[in-house]
């Protein structure tokens, strides 16, 4: 139980690094250059020690690219465009809609069966965002889009639904076309790093590059390169032999707690009553969403033990 409380205490971590390095540099290119470098990693790799599985077929083509597309430029783009003016924490809890937004992708295209609990969960969970969506700070006025909603919450919203979709894509790809996940996560990182890098060359000022400390820069890539694609891939691969992907969703919730820690400690970001109601109320869509699953789950574990 412990490495899956770190697993989510260094997923919160990403928020924190990714919020000091967008200090020095623009959104877009931190995206595209870490994503492009840890592409070349995990296929560096994969060509050294597996080089049976680096392959990937013509009729997959359209797979990888909007693998690349979502899973990568989309999903990080949006991320840590609304992560420049939000706190970590903020940014943090809105990604964890996820949960939610697979709920109704699965419902409405795979058909899977919701009960009145699951309805009941998703209808919680969704209004628990209220409280902390209506709580802004200036820097969210500034990019106010509409009532009490900002662009970059949405941005952040964006964010959640295209990474849910690329991890269906992902799911597509490694369990039913038989690639290696390494394989399918390296050629997505060239390709999303590649377009993100593009977009920042048309829409961010590159004087020779949009960085304004090197040092520091190439520090946070590089921690989100070892922390996120490596240490986090791996682990959460690994805790998925112990634990069921049901409890593994739940668990994650502490994800956003860990970063609000992390973010008044680091920061000095301060952490508001309406964080405290919205993840309260969440906590209980959850729960209520996943209370069939979760007692399975524990059930499996108790025998497993």
């Amino acid at each position: 139980m412990i490495l899956v409380f770190l697993l989510y205490a260094l997923f919160a971590s990403v928020f924190i690094v990714a919020k000091i390095g967008l200090e020095y540099t623009q959104p877009l290119f931190f995206v595209g250059s870490r994503m492009l470098f840890a592409g070349i990693l995990m296929l560096g790799y994969q060509f050294l020690f597996a080089r049976s599985n680096f392959y990937f077929r013509k009729k997959d083509i359209a797979l990888v690219i909007g693998l690349g597309v979502f899973n990568i430029y989309l999903t990080n783009a949006f991320e840590f465009w609304g992560l420049k003016y939000l706190t970590s924490f903020k940014t943090c809890f809105i990604y964890s809609l996820s949960p939610f937004v697979s709920a109704l992708l699965s419902y409405f295209m795979f058909s899977e069966k919701m009960n009145i609990k699951k309805w009941a969960g998703l209808l919680i969970g969704f209004l628990g965002f209220v409280p902390i969506l209506m709580a802004q700070t200036a820097a969210e006025k500034e990019h106010e889009a509409f009532s009490f909603i900002s662009w970059a919450e949405l941005s952040v919203m964006a964010a959640a639904v295209c990474g849910v979709f690329g991890w269906i894509l992902l799911r597509k790809l490694v369990s039913e076309r038989g690639y290696s996940p390494f394989m399918a996560n390296g050629v997505s990182m060239l390709i999303g790093g590649s377009v993100a890098l593009f977009h920042s060359s048309l829409v961010e000022t590159w004087d020779p590059l949009p960085v304004t400390n090197g040092p520091i820069f190439v520090e946070c890539a590089l921690l989100l390169i070892a922390i996120s694609n490596l240490i986090c891939y791996n682990l959460y691969g690994y805790l998925l032999k112990k634990y069921t992907a049901t409890f593994m969703s739940f668990a994650g919730f502490v994800t956003p707690l860990f970063a609000a820690i992390f973010g008044w400690l680091y920061l000095g970001e301060v952490v508001t009553q309406p964080f405290y109601i919205s993840a309260v109320m969440v906590f209980i869509g959850l729960f209520t969403f996943h209370q069939e699953e979760l007692k399975k789950s524990f059930q499996l574990n108790r025998s497993n033990n």
